[in-house]
C-alpha cells in the first residue's frame, strides 16, 4: 500500500502516482498444476453445477454475498455537475476505496456512457447476478428516481442510492443528537425547512416524515413545494407541508431546523435570523457549503453542521454507506425499508456517547460505527 505522505496535499500527484485506488486481488495462490485444477478447470465445473441447481449457493461459492457495483452515468458527480462517465471514475474509485477499508466490501465502478434511464436499468439488471447490491451513484434528478424504482421492483437485490438514503440516513443521525445538544425532543412539534429537492432534500424530507417529524416544508428554486405545486415526484414533498406555506424561502419564519442541500449562497440571512431559538442549520452543499463557519458563529447559530472535513459536525455520506451496505450484504436484504434507514440513523447517532454542540456525529474512522449499523439494522428486519 502506498504512502501518500509525500504528495498529501497535492490530490493530481496522488491519482498520477496510484493510477487508480483500487485492484482486484487474489485470495488463493495458483502455485502448481493441482491448484490450477482446483480453482480453474476441471475442478471449478462442480461448485458452478451446484449452483445451477440452486442459484442460492452463487452467495456460499463465489464472491456475489461481498461485492457491490457502484453505478454512475456521470451527470450529477459531487458538486461538479455533468461532467461524464470517465470524469466521474476517481469518485467512485473513492467509493470503492471507502468501502473496502472501512467494511471489506468489494466494490467495482460501473461508469455508463448513457444517459437515458431505460438503458441504465437494462443494464444494472444484466449485470446485476454478479453482485450482492447495488449502488447508485451521481446521476441526475428526477431521473435517478425512476431508475432507483424500477431497480428496486424487478431486483432480488437491494438498491442503494447514496445519495438519497446515505444522506438522508446520516442528516437523520445528526439531527437526533443536535436535538439532544439543544434540549428538544425529537417527537416535539418542530418546525423543519429543507432547501433543495433534488436527490438529497427529496430523501431528507422523506426520511424526517418516517421517522415522525411532522411539520415539514421543502424549498426548491420557485419556492416552498406546497399543493399548488403538484409536478412529477414533488407531489410526495407537497403532503409533508402540513401548513400548506406557498410563498419563498425567504419570508419562512419561525423554523426550528434548516436542513439545506442546495447551493451555496442559497440560505437567506434573514431565514436564519428569524429561526427560534435554541436553532440548528446544517447546511450539506460541498465543497462549498450554503453558508460559512464564520457566518453561523456570527449568527449564533446554535447547532451547525456541514458536508465539510474541516469544519466541525461533518455531516457525510461516508458515515453510512460502508456500514449499512455490509449490513445489507451479511443480512441478505432483497428491499431496502424506512425502518432499516432509521435504525441506521440510530446507530451512527448512539456512536457519539455525549453530543456536544461540535460533536454531533461520530468521525468516519471510528470503527464503532460499522458495528453499531450491522447491529440495528439487523434488529429493525
Amino acid at each position: 500500500m502506498d504512502d501518500l505522505s509525500k504528495d498529501q496535499n497535492d490530490p493530481i500527484s496522488i491519482h498520477k502516482k496510484l493510477r487508480g485506488k483500487i485492484f482486484i486481488g487474489a485470495k488463493a495462490k495458483l502455485k502448481t498444476t493441482n491448484d490450477l485444477a482446483m480453482l480453474y478447470t476441471p475442478g471449478v465445473a462442480k461448485p458452478c453445477l451446484e449452483i445451477a441447481k440452486n442459484k442460492q449457493l452463487v452467495y456460499e461459492y463465489t464472491m456475489k454475498g461481498n461485492s457491490v457495483a457502484i453505478v454512475t452515468d456521470g451527470t450529477r458527480v459531487l458538486g461538479l455537475g455533468d461532467i461524464g462517465p470517465e470524469a466521474a471514475l476517481p469518485v467512485m474509485e473513492g467509493k470503492a476505496l471507502i468501502m473496502q477499508q472501512f467494511a471489506g466490501i468489494d466494490a467495482f465502478p460501473i461508469c455508463l456512457d448513457t444517459k437515458n434511464a431505460d438503458e441504465i436499468v437494462a443494464i444494472v439488471k444484466a449485470i446485476a447476478p454478479g453482485f450482492g447490491a447495488i449502488n447508485l451513484e451521481d446521476i441526475e434528478t428526477p431521473k435517478v428516481f425512476e431508475i432507483e424504482r424500477k431497480l428496486t421492483e424487478e431486483l432480488n437485490i437491494p438498491v442503494f442510492h447514496d445519495d438519497q438514503h446515505g444522506t438522508a440516513i446520516v442528516a437523520l443521525a445528526a439531527l437526533y443528537n443536535a436535538l439532544k445538544v439543544v434540549g428538544k425532543s425529537h417527537t416535539t412539534d418542530l418546525k423543519i425547512a429543507i432547501v433543495g429537492a433534488g436527490s438529497a432534500g427529496y430523501a431528507i424530507a422523506k426520511l424526517l416524515s418516517f421517522a415522525g417529524f411532522s411539520d415539514i416544508v421543502v424549498f426548491d428554486s420557485k419556492g416552498a413545494i406546497s399543493n399548488s405545486r403538484l409536478e412529477e415526484y414533488k407531489k410526495e414533498l407537497a403532503q409533508l407541508n402540513r401548513s400548506n406555506f406557498s410563498g419563498t424561502l425567504e419570508n419562512f419564519v419561525g423554523a426550528d431546523v434548516i436542513i439545506s442541500a442546495a447551493l451555496p449562497g442559497s440560505l437567506p440571512i434573514k431565514t436564519i435570523k428569524s429561526m427560534k431559538k435554541p436553532n440548528i442549520v446544517f447546511a450539506l452543499s460541498n465543497p462549498i457549503s450554503e453558508i460559512s463557519l464564520q457566518q453561523a458563529k456570527e449568527l449564533n447559530i446554535d447547532v451547525f453542521g456541514t458536508g465539510r472535513s474541516d469544519y466541525p459536525n461533518q455531516i457525510n455520506n461516508s458515515l453510512c454507506f460502508p456500514g449499512f451496505l455490509r449490513a445489507l450484504l451479511d443480512l441478505k436484504v432483497k428491499k431496502i425499508t424506512p425502518q432499516m434507514k432509521i435504525a441506521a440513523a440510530k446507530a451512527i447517532a448512539d456512536s457519539v456517547k455525549k453530543p456536544t454542540k461540535n460533536k454531533i456525529v461520530p468521525d468516519a474512522f471510528d470503527k464503532k460505527i460499522l458495528k453499531n449499523i450491522v447491529k440495528k439494522v439487523g434488529e429493525s428486519i
